[in-house]
């Protein structure tokens, strides 16, 4: 037994090296660690975006582009998602249920995952909103481009690279109009609007009359894909 409690001493002390083998508020929790990463991110695209507009500006100065290339290029920079768009817009906000939630009359008790926003949601509200012809559309504090994902690790977003919690904003430029009655006649919208009425999800539509969507600042090459011939 002296043999045995003998090497478990060694092989503890061979294992911890010196630190704590015990759980520590002190060690880094994994969500401490998503946090982190993401902040990390933000602050690489802000960098970024702030390199590419030095060498955008270097690009026009002197190129030998005719007046009418470099409107082309404008439009096309608008298109593409990497400029300041200004209009009117209409703002969705979804949101998990209340705490301590409770079924309305009717409808049976709900389970975990009623309670809480999913990524179809998000999903869902994004493609009505350019289904609605949306000229450009913002996710949080981020610009969507052509190769955004909108995705949700359980109760959280991840957006190119960046972490958010509920409640979740998303600001579309365009028709108000036309963007109302495209979330009106989303399928998967109206389903949501189901759980809405029977556990409180929630659900809040905003027309405003002047918005700026910022540009989007990530980096736009393709890591698995290439352009068509």
């Amino acid at each position: 037994m002296f043999a045995l409690a003998g090497m478990i001493f060694v092989t503890s002390f061979n294992t911890a090296k010196g630190t704590n083998l015990r759980t520590d508020d002190s060690l880094l929790k994994l969500s401490d660690l998503i946090e982190q990463r993401s902040h990390g991110n933000a602050e690489l695209d802000r960098s970024t975006a702030a390199l590419r507009k030095d060498v955008d500006a270097l690009a026009r100065r002197d190129d030998g582009s005719t007046e009418a290339e470099d409107e082309k290029l404008r439009a096309l920079e608008v298109a593409a998602g990497t400029e300041k768009l200004s209009g009117r817009a209409v703002s969705v906000t979804l949101n998990d249920a209340p705490p301590n939630a409770q079924a309305a009359p009717g409808y049976p008790e709900p389970q975990a995952n009623d309670l809480v926003i999913h990524q179809q949601d998000l999903q869902a509200v994004v493609n009505a909103l350019w289904q609605g012809g949306a000229r450009g559309i913002q996710v949080m504090d981020q610009r969507l481009i052509s190769t955004s994902a909108v995705r949700c690790v359980g109760n959280t977003l991840i957006l190119q690279g960046r972490v958010y919690s509920p409640p979740y904003k998303v600001t579309a430029v365009g028709d108000p109009d036309r963007l109302r009655e495209a979330l009106t006649a989303s399928p998967a919208i109206q389903n949501y609007q189901l759980y809405v009425k029977a556990y409180g999800l929630g659900w809040k539509v905003d027309e405003r009359e002047a918005v700026t969507l910022p540009g989007y600042s990530g980096t736009v090459d393709l890591h698995y894909a290439k352009p068509a011939q």
